[in-house]
């Protein structure tokens, strides 16, 4: 037997130690954060009931919102998503139950503002927004925005406005955050199956509850790729993703019959039991009984749903790429007159540019509607002598010229100077860090220059630089590097010349002689 290694070895012991042990640990720690930035509108909420006008210090609005979500999640449908006036109607038992002493008008008012909260209904975009923190490959901190929604408006048949709940707040629901929906449909249906038959009916109606919000979710993934297909067949993967994705969805759906089918047998014997039983549990097993059968149902329901929206998603796919490749195609850009026009029609003699301008100006100027001749002004024309004019005509006014003051911030030479630094060869991109730290040995203004022109060259204008002759231009792309530089933050921009095709401009110059 080899003896170990002795531990001085090691030369991560007197190294620097990571935050976290690793990527996946790191990604762990992210899904926990953005499952409690998930849950924090709901605890905004009874932060903020202080600020309702009236007594509502009695009122759980943590309570109501998840209510709210539970309901809206089990009412919409595939196509169209629940109706708000009868969430409303249906909060307001709960929120009754809390303050009953309260009146009505005031139960209504809190379903309506904890309804309108979970829409967020003040903000833009209606969606909430969380910064958390992660650490990259090279072990620095950065922060990260979390955009999500809980329940967002969507449009219906008719113009009328439904609820529809998202993966976020489903998430909420059954307390985790980007479950694999598949592993978790099955391990809740198993743990359904074993609590059932261990007779434990109130832990069965929990774990099937959780199992009715995960095939939800898989109705909702096919519905928002039928939906991206309706708008734009090329932005789905029709080839291997979606197909894939349809094959798993239909073994899904048989092999959950199979066991929706085995549980209603597990439930029934239940019942049977409670009934044959005389002790003081047989009302409660009696009632959890039907419950499960009521909730098993409607997955079955459910089910049955997502398997004829499945079978109906290959036909659907066919069609759209039908009636989008014999659509009528998208208006043009408008007329570059510098690049199309101008450019190609200045080398030409005088006899060919003249056809071209003659052609373009006919055609682009336009109808003129003639005036209409009355014999009244005919008359009032032809009588009215001619008014005596100067032989120079009326004298011109003396202009007041007034110098304008010269208010650019930066001068001819610093404009001159930037645009030196920023004439890279096209082989050797730089950092823009670099750039900065080379234009203030320079100039203390300089930098803020060189930084404008980066960022501008970071959505290079390539269609006008090509029609206008362009034979390079400036460029500017992110890798995700962050900028370290005193004076400015963001990220360490990669700048670089591209050269532009001068054949293809020299060819299209041609056609459009």
């Amino acid at each position: 037997m080899t003896s170990p290694a002795p531990a001085t070895a090691s030369p991560q012991l007197n190294g620097p130690s990571r935050p976290a042990p690793g990527p996946a640990a790191d990604e762990g720690l992210a899904r926990r954060l953005r499952a409690l930035a998930c849950t924090a509108p709901l605890h905004d909420l009874d932060a903020r009931k202080a600020n309702l006008a009236g007594e509502y210090g009695g009122y759980a609005m943590a309570e109501v919102a998840l209510a709210a979500i539970d309901l809206v999640t089990l009412n919409m449908d595939f196509d169209t998503g629940a109706d708000h006036e009868q969430i409303v109607s249906r909060l307001l038992p709960r929120v009754a139950a809390q303050a009953p002493d309260r009146p009505h008008g005031e139960h209504e008012r809190v379903a309506r503002w904890v309804l309108e909260n979970l829409i967020n209904v003040g903000s833009v975009d209606r969606g909430f927004r969380a910064v958390y923190g992660t650490f990259g490959p090279d072990g620095a901190y950065v922060r990260r925005d979390y955009d999500f929604k809980l329940i967002e408006e969507v449009p219906g048949p008719g113009g009328a406005v439904f609820l529809r709940t998202t993966d976020e707040a489903v998430n909420v629901l059954v307390g985790a955050l980007d479950t694999d929906v598949t592993s978790a449909q099955i391990a809740a249906e198993v743990k359904l199956e074993v609590l059932i038959s261990r007779g434990r009916l109130a832990d069965a109606q929990l774990a099937a509850e959780q199992a009715r919000y995960r095939t939800v979710q898989y109705a909702e993934t096919l519905r928002k790729t039928l939906d991206a297909t309706r708008r734009n067949v090329r932005a789905v993967d029709w080839l291997k993703t979606v197909p894939d994705m349809i094959a798993e969805a239909l073994d899904h759906v048989a092999d959950r019959y199979r066991h929706e089918n085995a549980i209603l047998t597990n439930i029934r014997k239940a019942r049977d039991e409670a009934e044959a039983a005389v002790d003081s549990k047989t009302a409660e097993h009696k009632r959890r009984a039907a419950e499960l059968v009521d909730i098993v149902k409607d997955c079955i329901r459910r089910h049955t749903q997502l398997q004829s929206r499945l079978l109906e998603a290959g036909p659907l796919f066919r069609a759209e790429q039908d009636r989008q490749a014999f659509a009528t195609p998208a208006a043009h850009s408008g007329l570059d007159l510098y690049g199309q026009l101008l450019a190609p029609v200045l080398p030409l003699p005088v006899e060919q540019a003249a056809r071209v301008t003659d052609a373009f100006f006919a055609e682009g100027t336009g109808l003129r509607t003639p005036v209409s001749v009355r014999v009244a002004d005919l008359v009032d024309i032809l009588l009215t002598p001619p008014a005596e004019r100067e032989h120079l005509g009326a004298e011109m006014p003396e202009p007041d010229l007034v110098e304008t003051p010269d208010d650019s911030r930066f001068s001819e030479e610093q404009l001159a100077s930037a645009m030196e630094l920023l004439t890279l060869p096209p082989d050797a991109p730089r950092r823009l860090s670099g750039l900065l730290a080379e234009a203030r040995r320079r100039d203390p203004e300089l930098p803020y220059l060189v930084a404008l022109l980066a960022v501008h060259a970071a959505s290079p204008p390539v269609g006008t630089a090509y029609r206008q002759g362009e034979r390079s231009l400036l460029f500017a792309v992110d890798d995700g590097t962050q900028l370290d530089d005193v004076e400015f933050g963001g990220a360490d921009l990669i700048v670089g010349t591209a050269l532009l095709d001068a054949a293809g401009m020299a060819a299209d110059r041609s056609e459009a002689t």
